[in-house]
């Protein structure tokens, strides 16, 4: 296991709202109370309306916010998104994009920490192919995580697969954040393809892990998240 950073036991379980109302977010955070510190809301929030409320509530819940809308656009256009998220109270925005997009990213993020997408873990090696990218996905994740580096952003989301190949080769200088965190056997229904379990994750090196439907899904969410924590706790014991 890389060494431990500061960082709250509590605050590493990261749990997705992609529900499709703000309202039924509220309720799952409600629902879910102590257990969860950390969220993150994503593009489907997003079309739904009521995005930066919901995000200004979970800050007065005293709750951590990630904001995952994978900025992409002009340079200029990702800084100025950037600079006006900085002072929202989110702890962390994804950028997916170049070089350049992601140095404009970071030149007035504030406090925000900034995290470089890598390859997404619903893509598997026939995905980048269809995609054009003529490597396999481990190459792919290290260029960028490197990029990213150099670059300054705080971190990168990337799955657990890759999790040990990045801290060997760029050590403990970047936050990884990892999805596609299934507690139990993946279902054939689910679009995760590169997953590993909430221990494995974090023993392969990964600072947060970002939970969906494994905890929205369960039949008793809170007892589902509990459980993950728990198991973090051990890990970290």
């Amino acid at each position: 296991m890389t060494p431990i950073k500061q960082i709250p036991i509590a605050d590493r379980l990261i749990v997705a709202l992609d529900v499709p109302q703000a309202s039924e977010a509220r309720a799952l955070v409600e629902k879910l109370g102590d257990s969860v510190q950390f969220y993150k809301i994503g593009l489907e929030l997003f079309m739904a309306g009521g995005y930066f409320e919901l995000l200004d509530w979970l800050v007065a819940q005293q709750k951590k916010v990630f904001v995952d809308l994978k900025f992409f656009d002009v340079p200029e256009t990702v800084r100025s998104a950037v600079r006006a998220l900085s002072s929202s109270g989110a702890s962390f925005a994804t950028v997916h994009g170049n070089q350049a997009i992601m140095e404009a990213a970071v030149r007035d993020k504030g406090a925000l920490k900034i995290l470089a997408v890598t390859v997404l873990t619903s893509l598997d090696r026939g995905d980048l192919d269809d995609l054009g990218f003529a490597c396999d996905v481990e190459k792919l994740v290290l260029s960028r995580a490197r990029r990213a580096l150099q670059t300054g952003v705080d971190g990168i989301v990337s799955s657990g697969l890759e999790a040990p190949m990045i801290r060997r080769e760029l050590g403990d200088r970047l936050l990884v954040v990892t999805p596609g965190i299934r507690p139990v056997d993946n279902k054939p229904v689910d679009d995760q393809k590169r997953t590993v379990d909430v221990a494995q994750a974090f023993r392969n090196g990964a600072d947060y892990i970002v939970i969906g439907r494994p905890i929205r899904q369960a039949d008793d969410p809170r007892a589902a998240a509990s459980a993950v924590q728990r198991t973090i706790a051990e890990v970290f014991s």
